[in-house]
């Protein structure tokens, strides 16, 4: 489009200074009202650049009732930090003009103008560089090139969407110094816009490393009100996903700071338990925010600045260091340019120096302290009038400060960036061009699009020694120095660099910072300071996140039985493996305790003592039995059924300890089985004495022949029947299904155990053992109970029910008890169980005999049994 077709465009924007009207013969023109640039510093050449500067920070506030024509825009308050970009600006294009490889048969211009830090004012200067300042503009004198083709600016992300979303479409190019907001790296949105400093989105990616590597999980966001503070808020906020770090509040500082918002915000960080304080905002509105934090007096916080901010030396002013002290942030990369010292320093304010240049008297009289005014009347009474003859003195001032070059090495690039794609312009070769037909483009005038072609396409080496490109969407390599705020013994600020950041796409980061050089927030070197919503669990338990809050704020809870946390910190407990449990302290695994009825448990002792003591007693019976077998006592009980009798019941009590011990396959076996018999064969000699007993008192009634029935020989052949049933139920049950070794789980005191047990393979088989002895018992206790009349002296029925009502009893009364008692108790009350009715049966039967042929023998006559 040429340069009329958008000229129509411009004045039709409601832009201060611009309307449309008729000219004299009627053809249309854009007439010039007001000058919309608040200042501006220019120098004819072959390609003049553009430059936008925020020389002044305080704009006017427009005129919104539309009844008048604003004239010239008057903005205040100095800011020396940007008239050294616009200076460094000069010094590119002058030392690109005296070198003799680039551009040698070229000369550069310049533009510049003051933005005054404010949208409306930054968008009214890059319009005036483009259509030029004639007083009015006819059809008929449009031309083909704008004044302007290319403009280095602006220093804020806000003004820049504006200028770029403005001029974008014309393809017009833009290379900025200072405008770092993520959203401007859209080259669909922002197709014509470059910059030289890197993305917000690298130096978000670098501050999120910072936090983590430091172990900072809790902290507050502070941001200023515009695409700058939103934008960068938003990448880190981002990035902080799946970070582990939590922000425990997000403020953002207001445009028009008011005291009161401004003492919200400073309360919120200091009520808030988050040290750390990360801030993303241009110096006004970090300066803004300190301004309160120094009133308040907080000095324990840990300031993490953004390169806005970070090396802003009016912010590192002595007053403030006892908050700031031990700031630490992201600057940008710091290079030493040859000879600006010396330039910045040569001006004077002699006649040419102000006509050229209407910012220099405002800049002796705020570096001098004094009034280069003419009219005495007009200056203060307390200001002295400066002397001409004064001399800027390198690094006396912030504007002559170039020990900090970091956005004046960025516009020094842009100038470079700009040259080097007009030099490859002008390389070209015809028929060889990348236009239409091989076309190269016209030098003397240049089609903004032509050199947003050729921009995209630069890469070379500064002056300084840095190589330089642009990526697909105009955004520089990323690359930043770690500044950390130290304080000098005079008192003094002193930014030291203790890091590099270094990221770019597709290569891995490269972060390092020099702890030991580090001085934390309020000037300590002592510790890195703690800023954590909750500290890490200790082991053996986990976090357990507070409702309402972030993941950083949690509580501890214990591990649950059988899970363990071995590391500080755990998010999940762990499940132990099988056959292991938690340890008491929830801290690690242990193999889970092997449980069974052993021969060092005390139980384990207890009833083995007790086992062999009922064996010694039966024994001893025995013994005693066999030593007074021909006495009349023994021979009437049946010397050999006592003997048989005092023989199963020692099997009775020996078998006990079968049941004490690992469980073994061939233990599972005998267990029952040597038990079944044992009992079987026991209460079968008792039911057959008890049988003779009831025939021997019935036989004696007259024509009663019974005992003819009930030989000894008779008497063995019934034992050994009952027993010889019971033997084949066992040998059944062995070969069926077999009892065997098992493992079940199980809990006793502080935590489940591997109880090792005998499974009885075959309940059928179990039942028919228990069951076939519980139908001796029975028939047994009822024949006794049958022949309870018999004579006195020789009552042998009535020891006989006594004792199988003990059988009974403790056999009913193990049934509830075995299923009720866990681990090893299942097997102790089964012992005790065999152990309890052996002794009802030894001493009911044994021990009243016992007495009498030991400590009674003047009864032990067949006189005395015969009595009544």
């Amino acid at each position: 489009m040429c340069l009329c077709g958008w000229l129509r465009l411009l004045c039709c924007l409601p832009i201060p200074g611009y309307v449309w009207g008729q000219s004299g013969g009627g053809g249309g023109a854009c007439r010039l009202m007001a000058n919309p640039i608040s200042g501006s510093v220019y120098r004819a050449g072959d390609v003049v650049i553009g430059g936008l500067f925020p020389v002044h920070v305080d704009a006017p506030l427009p005129e919104q009732e539309f009844r008048s024509i604003e004239g010239n825009v008057t903005c205040t308050i100095f800011y020396q930090r940007a008239y050294r970009w616009l200076q460094t600006m000069i010094f590119a294009v002058e030392e690109i003009n005296r070198d003799p490889v680039l551009l040698p048969n070229l000369t550069l211009g310049f533009l510049a103008a003051d933005t005054c830090l404010a949208e409306g004012t930054t968008l009214g200067a890059a319009l005036a560089m483009v259509t030029g300042q004639e007083a009015s503009v006819a059809d008929t004198e449009c031309g083909a090139t704008p004044e302007v083709p290319v403009i280095i600016g602006d220093a804020r992300s806000s003004a820049s969407i504006v200028v770029a979303q403005t001029l974008g479409p014309f393809d017009l190019p833009m290379v900025s110094y200072f405008a770092s907001c993520a959203c401007l790296s859209d080259n669909w949105r922002y197709p014509s816009f470059f910059r030289t400093i890197p993305s917000d989105a690298f130096q978000a990616r670098g501050m999120v490393r910072l936090l983590h590597q430091l172990g900072w999980e809790w902290v507050g966001l502070v941001s200023g009100d515009d695409d700058y503070g939103k934008f960068g808020v938003q990448m880190l906020l981002q990035d902080l996903q799946g970070s582990g770090v939590c922000v425990a509040y997000a403020e953002v500082i207001p445009k028009v700071p008011s005291q009161r918002r401004m003492k919200h915000i400073v309360d919120t960080i200091r009520g808030s338990t988050a040290r750390v304080v990360v801030t993303f905002a241009i110096s006004q509105d970090a300066r803004a925010l300190m301004e309160e934090v120094v009133r308040q007096n907080i000095t324990d916080r840990q300031w993490i600045a953004s390169e806005a901010w970070v090396t802003y030396s009016t912010l590192s002013s002595p007053k403030n260091l006892p908050s700031l002290a031990g700031t630490i942030g992201f600057a940008l990369k710091k290079a030493v340019i040859p000879s600006l010292g010396p330039f910045l320093t040569r001006l004077r304010p002699d006649g040419d120096y102000q006509k050229s240049d209407p910012f220099l008297r405002e800049l002796w009289e705020e570096i001098f302290g004094c009034s280069l005014g003419i009219d005495l009347s007009m200056t203060l009474s307390t200001q002295r009038q400066c002397t001409g003859s004064e001399v800027i003195g390198e690094g006396e001032s912030q504007y002559a400060d170039v020990s900090q070059l970091r956005a004046s090495y960025n516009v020094y690039k842009a100038v470079y960036a700009i040259a080097h794609a007009i030099q490859d312009m002008v390389a070209c070769r015809p028929g060889e061009g990348p236009f239409n037909s091989g076309q190269c483009p016209d030098i003397r005038k240049l089609q903004p699009s032509q050199i947003v072609h050729y921009l995209r396409g630069v890469n070379f080496s500064t002056p300084v020694g840095d190589l330089f490109h642009f990526d697909m969407n105009g955004d520089p390599p990323a690359s930043y120095d770690i500044i950390n705020w130290h304080v000098t013994p005079e008192g003094k600020a002193e930014f030291v660099q203790v890091g590099h950041f270094l990221s770019s796409v597709g290569v891995d980061d490269q972060f390092h910072i020099n702890m030991e050089n580090v001085v934390w927030g309020g000037g300590s070197r002592d510790e890195v300071p703690v800023s954590i919503c909750s500290a890490a669990c200790p082991p053996g338990t986990r976090h357990a996140v507070q409702k309402g809050k972030p993941v950083c704020c949690f509580d501890c809870l214990s591990c649950a039985e059988g899970e363990i946390s071995n590391t500080t910190g755990s998010v999940e407990c762990i499940r132990c493996p099988e056959r292991f449990w938690s340890n008491p302290d929830r801290t690690a695994c242990v193999p889970q305790l092997v449980d069974f009825l052993s021969y060092s448990d005390t139980m384990g002792v207890i009833l083995s003592i007790i086992s062999v003591s009922g064996a010694t007693l039966t024994a001893g019976a025995l013994a005693t039995f066999f030593y007074h077998r021909h006495t009349p006592l023994v021979k009437a009980n049946n010397s050999e059924l006592s003997f048989l009798l005092l023989l199963s019941l020692k099997l009775c009590f020996l078998c006990a300890l079968v049941f004490i011990g690992r469980p073994k396959p061939w233990t599972c076996m005998l267990r029952h089985t040597l038990f079944g018999i044992s009992f079987v064969f026991c209460i079968s000699c008792l039911l057959s004495r008890t049988v003779v007993v009831l025939v021997a008192f019935r036989a004696t009634l007259p024509g009663e022949n019974l005992m003819r029935y009930f030989s000894p020989a008779q008497q063995r052949m019934g034992i050994s029947i009952c027993t010889l049933i019971q033997v084949l139920i066992c040998v059944l049950w062995l070969i069926l299904a077999p009892p065997r070794p098992a493992e079940r789980g199980g809990r006793e005191g502080r935590g489940p155990r591997v109880v090792l047990e005998c499974e009885v393979g075959s309940v059928v088989g179990f039942s028919l053992v228990l069951g076939y002895i519980g139908l001796l018992a029975s028939l047994c206790l009822l024949l006794a109970f049958l022949a309870r009349k018999l004579p006195d002296n020789f009552n042998e029925a009535k020891f006989i029910t006594f004792s199988m009502l003990i059988f009974c009893a403790v056999w009913i009364s193990f049934i509830p008890a075995y299923v009720s008692s866990p681990g090893k108790y299942t097997v102790a009350v089964e012992i005790f169980a065999i152990l309890a009715s052996s002794f009802g049966l030894l001493f009911c039967l044994f021990a009243p005999k016992c007495f009498i042929i030991l400590l009674r023998p003047e009864r032990n006559t067949k006189k005395h049994m015969m009595s009544k």
